[in-house]
């Protein structure tokens, strides 16, 4: 559910500014709107926080070993200390660079041998002024043919030339740059340069033990920059100032009591039309794990937009369990979430979202390739096992040759159809939600989602005859009729809207008879779209059939440890590719294809209110 939002702005005298904004931040329930991001006067705290997020980055690059801390950092020390770790971690990035360069310059140069740059300067100042030249073999022997004069340097697969006071201009032929120093002193200068690069890494890595204050350090810093963002947020006339924000109608009374507690002047309104309130969902139950997939896909729905995150959850469970496909699969990312969860405990953290996401989507897969019988995509596996072979649904396995009587065909066509069905469902609810939605708002365009609706029911008829072939002949004066009766029914009443005229609303409709067309066939393409269910999960399960096939042929002799590795590789690739599947795919059916039917643009951004963390009035002072 998306919480219903207050527009407040907080008003007070210019002299009490910083207090008021104290205590806005203590009270930590309002979410500022139009945020100044680019401050005044906090540009040292902004490069110290970047420098140290970056020094702890590299702690956890280099796997840095707890030292035993005897005493805990004080504050005044904790800054010097972490300013020490911004000048060590800009030390470290300006030799990684200055190391990388005179790596390449050592490469670029060393085919050609040692030489002395000073001793080609004191020739230059003779009068005898080479230039250098890079060509391959082939342009060289065309060069032996010419008329150019040149000093043959250094043979081998790229040749070094010179030409004495004067240029070489011809095709394929490069000027080579002298290095300002030899190849031993530039040898010699990388030595000593990672010597120092090594000493301030161990000094940066040796900040493990003090990590923990490294990081409360930043989090001071992000106060430092946010406060300020607000404080040049504030606008003023004459000796007032005022502030304007976002405040979820649940959080109201704490505002209030704060508000009456620190004698703050503040108006109250509901966001109008033109405001742009931010979105904050209130998760029910077990719906809430539904949350790190929003926060890796960065999607937000707008305010005025539908929360479907139930919704959402439901289908992409399934559609994970179906791209995935396969129970072995399965078996292992439930065996990690056992893993998290361990885990968690040890550290006091509990289980988590992300965990009990895992738990869900994993249980889901195992019990979707159990009744398949897919088993790390192993038909043996299957065959040898009567216990396994009990847990299959026959009519949607992938080894109908293990039942005897299973046709394949058959057995294909009913995943094929559960796809269609799967699609046809979701996308009618979409269209169901819409009626029910604008029924309540007295929009009289709910009749133009029923008319989507019909389109959808009879056009999944009309996808079974095309992708299986089922018969449905005798259907086709309904598919027709209902196709065309979908479509009048857009046409008419697509474009009203509450207030507008039925007679106006009705023309505006005619007036898009092409686009509603284009619409249609659009609505027919979606149904089909959900064949990449079936059709990425046969892949999945070709791939694992391919590894399984040419290392089960390596299981003997020596070659056996060469063929368990060509199948745990195989099985890896295949694992990530099919999480990659569930990105590509899965999420596109709830983000295209069903928050389209949806008219959901996804156009939100999070409510993020301004509060304080671990006691930062005092540390801002």
């Amino acid at each position: 559910m998306i919480e219903r939002m207050k527009k407040i702005t907080v008003v007070s005298t210019s002299e009490r500014k910083r207090d008021v904004l104290l205590s806005l931040r203590k009270c930590g329930v309002m979410h500022i709107s139009d945020l100044v991001q680019k401050t005044s006067g906090v540009e040292d705290a902004e490069s110290l926080r970047k420098d140290l997020d970056e020094v702890v980055q590299l702690v956890k690059e280099k796997g840095g070993k707890k030292a035993k801390v005897d005493t805990v950092l004080p504050f005044d020390d904790i800054s010097s200390y972490a300013k020490r770790l911004s000048e060590d971690i800009r030390e470290y990035k300006e030799l990684s660079d200055q190391s990388q360069v005179l790596s390449r310059e050592i490469e670029r140069v060393s085919p050609y041998g040692e030489f002395d740059p000073s001793e080609l300067k004191e020739l230059s100042k003779n009068g005898f002024d080479f230039t250098f030249y890079t060509l391959s073999g082939k342009e060289l022997e065309n060069l032996k043919e010419s008329d150019v004069e040149y000093y043959l340097v250094k043979d081998g697969k790229v040749v070094l030339i010179a030409s004495l006071n004067g240029k070489i201009n011809v095709p394929g032929v490069f000027e080579f740059t002298l290095p300002a120093k030899g190849l031993s002193e530039m040898r010699s200068d990388l030595k000593e340069m990672e010597k120092k690069l090594k000493r301030v890494t161990d000094e940066l890595v040796s900040s493990y033990s003090h990590l923990d204050q490294v990081k409360g350090e930043i989090r001071r810093l992000d106060a430092v920059i946010n406060f300020s963002q607000v404080e040049n947020t504030v606008a003023s006339e004459g000796k007032l100032c005022y502030i304007s924000g976002y405040v979820p109608v649940s959080s109201m009374d704490r505002f209030q009591s704060f508000a009456h507690e620190n004698s703050w002047g503040y108006s109250v309104d509901d966001p109008g039309d033109e405001d742009q309130p931010p979105t904050k969902i209130k998760y029910f139950g077990v719906f809430r794990i539904v949350q790190p997939i929003f926060k890796i896909l960065g999607t937000v729905p707008g305010y005025n937009e539908r929360d479907i995150s139930s919704y959402f959850l439901l289908f992409f469970t399934l559609f994970f369990a179906m791209i995935v496909g396969d129970a072995g699969y399965g078996v292992l990312f439930l065996l990690l979430a056992i893993y998290m969860t361990v885990k968690g405990k040890k550290s006091g953290k509990g289980i988590s979202d992300l965990n009990f996401l895992l738990y869900v989507l994993s249980i889901a897969t195992v019990v979707w390739g159990a009744l398949t019988g897919t088993w790390f995509g192993s038909e043996e596996l299957l065959a040898s096992s009567p216990f396994l072979q009990s847990l299959v649904i026959p009519a949607i396995t992938n080894f109908p040759s293990v039942f005897p009587g299973c046709d394949p065909d058959w057995a294909q066509n009913n995943v094929m159809q559960f796809c269609f069905i799967i699609g046809t469902v979701q996308l009618s609810l979409a269209c169901i939600l819409n009626i029910k939605d604008k029924i309540r708002k007295k929009d009289l365009s709910w009749v133009a989602d029923l008319g989507w609706l019909i389109d959808i029911l009879v056009l999944y008829f009309l996808v079974l005859f095309l992708v299986i072939g089922t018969d449905v002949s005798a259907m086709f004066p309904v598919i027709i009729g209902g196709v065309a009766t979908g479509y009048c029914l857009v046409l008419l009443f697509g474009a009203q809207a509450p207030g507008v005229p039925f007679v106006k609303g009705m023309i505006s409709g005619l007036g898009g008879f092409f686009t509603t067309f284009l619409n249609t066939v659009s609505c027919f393409s979606n149904i089909m779209s959900y064949i990449r269910l079936f059709a990425v999960g046969m892949a999945s399960l070709a791939i694992a059939q391919s590894f399984n096939g040419m290392g089960g042929g390596m299981l003997t002799g020596f070659m056996m440890p060469f063929g368990i590795v060509v199948i745990l590789f195989g099985h890896a690739l295949n694992l990530v590719m099919g999480l990659l599947s569930v990105v590509v795919h899965g999420v596109r059916l709830n983000l295209l294809e069903f928050s389209g039917q949806l008219n959901m643009e996804w156009s939100g951004y999070e409510y993020e209110p301004f509060k304080e963390l671990d006691g930062d009035n005092q540390k801002l002072g």
